[in-house]
């Protein structure tokens, strides 16, 4: 056992045997706020209470409560889940350790930091602290009335919450306030890419890696979320009109009756076979001095310049839209709406902005690009999931890129993982390989078994032989990533056979991430312009 002090108390974590060498000392379920419950329901996280003598370390803090719309677990967690956990590979080192923060994704719906998903042990044995946490989820982490109770965002203070807890305490495990990466996959890619833009934020990292999710993807910030907010509160029985009154209401129910609530409402939103997420990131109105994560529109405050000096890594898997064929779609129904309707195709920014007229214009512009006159069928999904992608995740990816280059303020780099092996889990795990077929995909989401060892998907994980083409993927992977969080850079030499250079909008350059490290530039470089072309013509503010 391992004792460490922080502000509030005297922690008790444990010693680990790390299967790829060395050891590490673990701390799992550490408060970094109150818990969210009762009156502190919906509000933003209050500080951490402190407690006397030594508080047990050893097991995990409580799952936020959530269901899961990917994995299809029954409904889990709890109210009070505002915790983390600290790994670290020596706690009192000669000089302070790169910090690394996970923040995990799962549509703002799902998901923990869990270390059965996001364990430690590939990274720490590279010299740095891993931590990773729990933030609120759906209703409960998103809920917006416009009001000072109800402003919104309340998720997204929780990782500020974090992020600051991290600051104040991580000297006590041998790490660097100073030098915080933050990282997160999907969503919680997303949310480093939020927290470049939010003044919150601000200040508590130095270096940040969004892997498949920016501020710039259509499903990541939502508008109309106070009126799905009130909707929810009549679908659930509430009828008034005040926003005072909802929100006694809702903080009334029982926890159960606030988890997958699927608030439809448009009728676009209710027919279409789609992936959706109702709870997310909103533009907050000003009450007072209250803070606001979010103060404006993602994509105004993207195109006025992410924090000064931070520097960033960019980017998404091979074949991101392969997800959006699962989270329990009707297949069947999928492939009617898209053949029938060219709105099928509509980008979401388009939909939100344009008259029905161009709308239905783009979708045929998008579905003439991917089809041309073919009938789509399962023997084409491989254009229709390369459709989703480009929608959902890589046009966005490739955005953000521009948008950040033209500031020029910010050292970026840009990447497209494609590495293949039976790691590659995602297809099976979304209940898509039958769709897909029987070729190697890289799936969203597939590069994190390359980055943790996710031992509730693997048995025997750890246990991978290190001389294997998987281990020399691992080891790649999270080597550029440890030395971007130590160096602000992930290739400060040869010693991986290829420099990843900064992107430019002269030269554009990217890392291709698979079993070989590639460099090259503009990559889908003809589906990104024929994207920009869209945009330019119909919804410019989405266009570099």
């Amino acid at each position: 056992m391992v004792q460490v002090t922080v502000n509030e108390g005297t922690l008790e974590g444990e010693v680990i045997h790390n299967e790829y060498g060395g050891k590490f000392y673990s701390f799992k379920g550490i408060p970094y706020a109150q818990p969210p419950v009762g009156e502190l329901r919906f509000r933003a996280p209050q500080p951490p209470q402190p407690w006397a003598g030594v508080r047990d370390a050893t097991k995990l803090g409580n799952e936020c409560y959530h269901y899961d719309p990917f994995f299809g677990t029954p409904t889990q967690g709890s109210e009070d889940c505002l915790y983390l956990n600290v790994y670290s590979p020596e706690v009192s080192p000669p000089n302070s350790l790169p910090v690394m923060v996970w923040i995990h994704g799962g549509g703002f719906i799902g998901g923990s930091g869990s270390d059965d998903l996001y364990g430690p042990e590939f990274l720490v044995r590279h010299d740095v602290i891993l931590v990773t946490f729990n933030y609120r989820l759906e209703v409960l982490g998103f809920l917006c009335l416009d009001t000072a109770e109800v402003p919104g965002n309340a998720g997204m203070k929780d990782q500020v919450a974090a992020l600051r807890w991290v600051q104040a305490n991580i000297a006590s495990f041998g790490g660097d306030p100073n030098n915080v990466t933050i990282f997160g996959e999907s969503a919680g890619g997303a949310s480093v890419s939020f927290h470049l833009l939010s003044p919150m934020s601000k200040g508590l990292f130095k270096r940040a890696i969004s892997q498949s999710g920016n501020s710039a993807c259509p499903w990541a910030a939502t508008s109309m979320i106070k009126e799905r907010s009130l909707q929810l509160a009549r679908d659930m029985g509430w009828n008034s009109k005040d926003e005072r009154e909802a929100y006694e209401f809702l903080k009334s129910q029982p926890v159960e009756a606030l988890v997958d609530r699927r608030v439809k409402l448009t009728y676009a939103e209710d027919n279409k076979e789609a992936a959706l997420i109702f709870f997310n990131i909103v533009e907050e109105k000003q009450f007072g001095d209250n803070e606001r994560f979010m103060p404006g529109a993602p994509i105004d405050l993207l195109r006025a310049g992410i924090h000064e000096g931070v520097e960033v890594i960019n980017g998404y898997t091979e074949d991101e839209g392969v997800l959006m064929l699962s989270v329990g779609l009707d297949i069947q129904k999928v492939l009617a709406q898209a053949n029938r309707y060219p709105e099928y195709f509509t980008p979401l920014p388009a939909i939100n902005g344009c008259k029905i007229a161009d709308q239905i214009e783009i979708g045929k512009m998008i579905k003439e690009y991917y089809f041309k006159d073919e009938e789509i069928s399962l023997s084409n999904v491989d254009r229709l999931y390369a459709f989703l992608g480009a929608d959902s995740f890589i046009y966005p990816a490739i955005l953000w890129q521009k948008l950040c280059a033209k500031k020029g303020s910010n050292k970026n780099y840009l990447y497209k993982f494609t590495c293949k092996s039976e790691k590659n889990i995602l297809k099976h795990l979304l209940g898509v390989a039958h769709v897909v077929g029987d070729k190697t995909v890289v799936c969203h989401a597939d590069d994190l078994p390359y980055l943790f060892p996710m031992k509730i998907f693997t048995q025997n994980s750890l246990k991978l032989d290190t001389n294997s083409k998987i281990y020399k993927m691992i080891d790649q992977t999270t080597k550029l990533w440890t030395n971007f969080a130590k160096y602000g850079n992930p290739t400060p030499d040869a010693s991986l056979g290829a420099i990843w250079k900064p992107y430019t909008l002269e030269s554009q350059d990217f890392f291709d991430i698979g079993e070989n490290l590639v460099s090259g530039t503009a990559p889908n470089n003809d589906e990104i312009e024929f994207w920009e072309h869209v945009y330019e013509k119909y919804c410019s503010k989405y266009a570099p």
